[in-house]
């Protein structure tokens, strides 16, 4: 599977290797045409949209990488598909699309540190964290993490600015007990109930 992701990559014409991306020039419109709604409009209003918070997480010849996510859904129960997307800028990525397997963390409600942690962009983000391998991808299981799912890179898709990475399920497990980290209009959150 890592080849599979790394010859996308190189379709697309991303570099394979790990470094900082420019800004890709993917619109929807021409360079003549006004954007049909405002970058910032557009964040704000989607921002009332609650979601769950991830750690994708993968191990290659550097060692674990991995990087928060919020945009990430199960997609296919036969066979069981999860999806997750990330900016075509990460530099994380290209890392997990060599490894060619990744680990996606659900992250519990006492978790928003680890998060922002790993949404730093370039930094040694697994400095003071253990983690444990995935049973069937080795990829690093995050302590405290109420959920993991252990999987394959299945297939990679163009969506915009964002790639759109679909992973095949190889294992997983839950916790019995715990919240969710939630994030909604630009804060962490919890159930209150």
């Amino acid at each position: 599977m890592a080849a599979t992701a790394v010859r996308y990559l190189r379709s697309a014409g991303a570099p394979t290797a790990v470094e900082a991306l420019p800004r890709p020039a993917l619109r929807a419109v021409r360079d003549d045409e006004r954007m049909p709604v405002d970058p910032g409009e557009f964040r704000r209003v989607l921002g009332h949209f609650a979601s769950g918070v991830t750690i994708v997480t993968a191990l290659d010849e550097d060692g674990p990488t991995g990087f928060a996510c919020q945009s990430f859904a199960s997609l296919s129960l036969d066979p069981p598909l999860i999806a997750f997307m990330v900016a075509r800028t990460s530099t994380t990525w290209p890392r997990i699309a060599r490894a060619g397997r990744f680990c996606v963390n659900v992250l519990g409600a006492e978790q928003g540190d680890l998060c922002r942690a790993f949404a730093v962009s370039g930094a040694d983000k697994f400095a003071g964290v253990t983690w444990t391998p995935a049973p069937s991808t080795g990829s690093p299981r995050l302590p405290d993490a109420p959920a993991w799912i252990d999987c394959e890179i299945a297939a990679v898709h163009t969506g915009g600015d964002h790639l759109i990475v679909v992973g095949r399920v190889e294992a997983l497990g839950a916790a019995d007990s715990g919240d969710p980290l939630l994030f909604h209009r630009g804060r962490f959150g919890r159930f209150a109930g």
